[in-house]
């Protein structure tokens, strides 16, 4: 809007149902053409007809409550960004997912691994919107872990990768003067799996403390060292914080806004350092559904005329852990198409990641020494 002009609180403007009707049309026109909209376009897209004249002075009205903006003299108008946050939370209606994106959501969350969940999300939500798809996983102490692997990298040191439901990797280096071969780490691996799988980082630690008391009165020597290597593993990971997975950027590339190679440039390094992103999606996540953030309300000057759409999955505990999946792209995007997709694939995320109530009772239990 223009510098000067001050404009009533949007929770304050109150629409007739024509300057709803025009708004609506010059949003969904914008979101096809990506272009100023005319008065003309406008007509065939209403549900009722009006006059050019009537269609101009609606367009005049929303122009004066700071909605919409005219980019030259004898153009159209465009929405601006408070225009385009009053669409959202007002005019809005919910969409259902079609039946061909939602086998291909279920077909790839079904498919995916531990190892993979959130590369192969990512890259979903990329192909199915055309934006930037991303998942962020919950900090590892939240993490719900799924699988250890354990690898010599010096006589003195051990590689440990804890992974999370979510695909999420962690790496680890803990100290070890054992002379252990590659098939006792790959049975101390085996016996760490069945400890972690299903629980979080905290749970893993206290529970492999309380198995380590009660087993020094055994002669398990294998044991023992899988569970004193697990302590150190868990012990070094526990500042590890969310993990933001991107699978492929070529996607912004389909998108005119960032042909413009310097602001793709800006975009992407905004996004690789990421602080200010993920204090965004940490505070768009505090509640359920889906939620968008447009670029002027995310404050990082990358992200003006850019749009986040983002919903958590997981829950609470003991249910699981929170995190987030959406998308990144222009603020000319089909918002409702868009929202439909990443709250349809927060469920599935959520249905996938959330161990039943029989496993999740039964991993928060201590397992039988062997």
């Amino acid at each position: 809007m223009p510098r000067g002009i001050a404009h009533t609180p949007l929770e304050e403007v109150a629409l007739t149902p024509r300057q709803e009707a025009v708004l609506r049309a010059v949003v969904t026109c914008y979101v096809g053409e990506g272009g100023a909209v005319g008065s003309a376009t406008i007509s065939h897209l209403l549900p009722t007809r009006l006059s050019s004249a009537s269609i101009r002075s609606s367009l005049a009205e929303l122009s004066d409550l700071g909605l919409l903006e005219q980019p030259h003299t004898s153009a159209g108008r465009v929405p601006n960004e408070r225009g385009l946050r009053l669409f959202i939370d007002r005019l809005l209606g919910q969409q259902p997912i079609s039946d061909y994106d939602r086998r291909a959501i279920d077909f790839g969350v079904e498919e995916a691994d531990a190892g993979s969940v959130g590369r192969i999300v990512s890259r979903l939500l990329s192909d199915r919107t055309r934006l930037l798809g991303f998942v962020l996983t919950p900090p590892l102490h939240h993490a719900v872990l799924q699988q250890v692997s354990l690898v010599r990298v010096a006589s003195d040191r051990i590689l440990a990768v804890l992974i999370s439901t979510t695909g999420a990797a962690f790496r680890r280096v803990v100290r070890d003067d054992a002379r252990l071969d590659d098939r006792q780490l790959e049975q101390i691996s085996a016996l760490l799996r069945e400890r972690v799988r299903g629980r979080t980082l905290p749970e893993v630690r206290d529970a492999l403390a309380r198995e380590a008391a009660g087993q020094r009165q055994r002669a398990d020597r294998l044991l023992a060292k899988a569970l004193e290597l697990g302590a150190k593993a868990v012990a070094a990971g526990e500042e590890g914080g969310e993990d933001l997975v991107i699978a492929s950027w070529l996607a912004l590339l389909d998108q005119p806004e960032f042909r413009d190679a310097a602001r793709l440039r800006e975009l992407i390094e905004a996004i690789e350092t990421r602080e200010r992103l993920v204090e965004v999606l940490d505070q768009m996540i505090e509640d359920p559904g889906v939620r968008v953030a447009l670029g002027s309300e995310v404050d990082e000057p990358a992200l003006h005329r850019c749009a986040l759409v983002a919903a958590r999955f997981g829950g609470d505990a003991p249910a699981g852990p929170v995190g987030a999946v959406g998308v990144i792209g222009p603020s000319r995007m089909d918002y409702g198409r868009v929202m439909t997709l990443v709250g349809y694939l927060a469920a599935s995320l959520t249905d996938k990641l959330t161990p039943p109530v029989g496993s999740l009772a039964e991993s928060s239990s201590d397992k039988p020494t062997p």
